[in-house]
Order: structure tokens, then sequence, then C-alpha cells
């Protein structure tokens, strides 16, 4: 059985290529059930994000699996397998495996360290479950890439570093404020930027949000996203006495908050900090506004500057990340080899059963006497004989799994034990 990964992402195709694949929600089921009827495919997954597209399955027939996935994909995304095939990369077994676990925790992802992938990996894995298409291997699998994730997180700092220029926001107010829960926020602008800076902020439990947009529906509509209240371009200045932090994200040419604004504010706001996220190019906010006591200003070059150290320090974590990686895809390797060895196992267990059972059946007669208590004594004193002599070469077999000799050793035990003739029973 061979595992196999078949897909595309944002380093090898370009997102009109993905969201062929990627943009209808109907594809998981869809593949997962072709998928399901080819024979070829014993098990199979299906990931579909807005940056990749994979095929995850196990095979015995590693040339027709990938035909077919190819195949598949192509009725997916209703176009030819010459527009997207030179953009696919393939990956078995080992390989495979690493790519899932490096997938799952992030390390693969355009932005390293992000948590979305893991929860799109763990939905993916459910649908095949509930298809019925993941089977033993690939449920192991996404079993153990769950547990490096997880790993990974809780053992390198990969996550921790803000990335974005909206999350970097939030995690500066978190250093001014230490906690963000009860704070009220003013958003200049509704552009996309800000919006999000503004769902971190409401995620962290601020309090409430105001909106100011100089077109007045589209403050009413963003602030119905955050149960916030709308108010006009002008009440700009009466909104700052009462917020602890202002976003802004205009087109305006101009300074949209003034250094006299702000000051004129402050005696009433009783030094209360303020802090002002400026996402906007040109600026919003006048920049000696930074000068006031109390007041923190940052605009998008600082935020830029921290982002890029936060990065330096992702890919430091990412590089032992790499090792924690390397070391599960060893075990994993270990247990798929284990497989090997599984059938001569199973026949062995099944012939000793077999002889338990037959010697019992001829003795029934001279144990009749016995209570049934007794009875269950004789039959847990054969099954226990019989399992300490199975013990030593079960576990001879296992330590041989992985190595060139272990063909061998099968085909020894199974001779030695006669368990090819009528399947191990005993007439």
């Amino acid at each position: 059985m061979k595992i196999i990964n078949i897909g595309m992402n944002h380093e090898t195709a370009p997102v009109e290529l993905r969201e062929c694949l990627a943009t209808d929600p109907e594809n998981t089921v869809r593949a997962l059930a072709l998928m399901r009827d080819l024979e070829c495919i014993k098990e199979g997954l299906f990931i579909s994000t807005c940056n990749r597209v994979e095929f995850l399955i196990a095979t015995e027939s590693a040339k027709d699996a990938e035909k077919s996935v190819i195949s598949l994909m192509a009725k997916l995304g209703n176009m030819p397998k010459e527009n997207f095939s030179s953009k696919l990369y393939t990956n078995e077994d080992r390989d495979a495996v690493m790519h899932i676990f490096r997938v799952a925790s992030s390390i693969d992802s355009m932005i390293v360290g992000e948590p979305q992938i893991l929860g799109q990996i763990k939905e993916a894995y459910a649908e095949a479950t509930r298809q019925k298409t993941s089977g033993v291997i690939l449920n192991r699998l996404m079993h153990k890439a769950f547990h490096v994730a997880k790993r990974v997180r809780t053992e390198t700092e990969i996550c921790e570093a803000a990335v974005s220029i909206s999350y970097a926001a939030v995690e500066l107010a978190k250093k001014i404020f230490h906690v963000l829960k009860g704070k009220k926020v003013l958003l200049i602008g509704a552009g996309e930027m800000a919006e999000l800076a503004a769902r971190h902020l409401m995620a962290q439990g601020v309090s409430s949000m105001v909106v100011v947009n100089r077109t007045f529906e589209r403050a009413v509509e963003v602030a119905g996203l955050f149960k916030g209240r709308p108010v006009s371009f002008d009440e700009i200045g009466a909104q700052i006495l009462d917020v602890d932090i202002v976003v802004t994200s205009t087109a305006s040419k101009e300074y949209v908050v003034t250094y006299d604004q702000v000051k004129n504010s402050l005696r009433k706001r009783r030094n209360r900090p303020l802090f002002f996220i400026d996402i906007a190019v040109p600026r919003d906010v006048e920049p000696k506004i930074n000068d006031l006591e109390n007041v923190y200003v940052y605009d998008i070059d600082d935020l830029k500057g921290i982002i890029e150290i936060n990065m330096a320090q992702r890919q430091q974590a990412a590089v032992k990340a790499e090792r924690i990686v390397q070391e599960e895809v060893g075990k994993f390797k270990k247990w798929l080899e284990t497989l090997a060895v599984v059938p001569t196992i199973v026949s062995l267990r099944d012939k000793a059963d077999s002889i338990i059972q037959a010697e019992l059946k001829k003795s029934f007669s001279a144990l009749s006497h016995l209570t049934p208590d007794q009875i269950e004594t004789v039959h847990t004193l054969t099954r226990s004989i019989a399992e300490k002599m199975m013990n030593d070469p079960i576990v001879f077999l296992k330590e041989k799994a992985g190595r060139e000799t272990l063909n061998t050793y099968l085909d020894v035990t199974r001779k030695l034990f006669n368990l090819d003739r009528n399947n191990g029973n005993i007439e």
C-alpha cells in the first residue's frame, strides 16, 4: 500500500487555476464520491482551500491512481488536463507523510504559522470519514498530523508573533492596554484592513464600536457587522473624547485626525491612554499627535517593521518545527512498516485459536464434570499458554518490519506454522 499526495498550491499554481477547483463547496463531496468509485484508490481525502487543492490517497496501484486523480481534477474543474498538469506536485510515501505534517503545522503556508489551515484539514478529514473514504491508513495518518501540529504549536513560537497588518495592530494595542476587554473603538473608514482589525479587536472583547465613513450608508453597513453605532464624519472630534482605540483607513489626501483635535480632547479625557492605528496611505493621523502625553500613534510602516521582525522569529521557529516533523515522520514510517507483518500475525493467532477450540472440543467429555467456572478457568489457561508461545515470534516479526529481510522471515514463519494450508485452520 502506497500513500500518495497530488495537488497544487500558492507556490505552484496561480489563483485563477486553483479557484477552478476550490470555489465550489460541493466539490469536496463530489471528489470523495468519485474517488470512492475508483478501484485503484483504497482510501482518499480531498483538501480544498484558497491556497491549495490536494488529494491524499492510499493505493496499491500508484500509476493508475495518479492518472485517475488527475482525470478527476479535470472533471471537477471542468478543464482539460493540459491546463494544470504542469502545475501539480506529487509526493509518495515518506515524502507524502512529511508534506501533510508540514501543511497541518502551517510550515507550508503562505504565512508561516497561520492557524486556519489546521481547522481546514480537520474539516476535510471529517468529510472523508462522513463519506467513508478514509480507512485504517489515512485515519492513523491524519490523527498523527493533528498530533504533530499540536506539538509544533506548543513546543515552538511559530504562531505567537503577529504577521498581518491588522493582527499586528491589535497585538500592539494589547501591549499598551494589557487587556482589551471593555475598551471602546472608533473605526474611521471602512476598508478591508480596517474591518479586519475591527474583527480582531472584537474577538479580544472590546465593549463597543463606533463607525465613521464619508458615505454614511457604508458606515451603517459596517456598524451592523459589529453591532456598532454609525456616526457622521463631522463627529470625529466628539467621538475621540470617549474612545480608547482609533483605527483609521480612508482614502483622504489630508489628515483626518489633527493634532489640535486630539490635544483639545485630552483634558476632558483626563489623561486616559489613546491608541491610534493608522493603516491609511497617505496617513490619516497627523504624526506629531504621537508627541502628546498618553497618546500612541502607529502607522503602516511601524506595523510592517514589526511584521518583518515577527516573520524572522517565525522562520526561526519553523526550523525547530521541521525537526519535530522529521521525528514524527520516522515514527509513522515505523507504524506503516508493521502493517506488512499484520496478516501473518493474524494468521498465527487464528491458528492458535483453532487449535485451542479443537483440543477443547476433543476433551469436552472428560471435562463434563467441571462447573462452568472451572471450565472457564481451563479456557483461560489454554489461551494464556498459547499467547505466551506466540509472543516471541510476534515480537520478532515486528522488530524485522522495514528491513529487507522481512519477507524471508514472514515466509519462514508461515511455513514453520503451516499457516497457508487450509487458511491456517486445524481439521
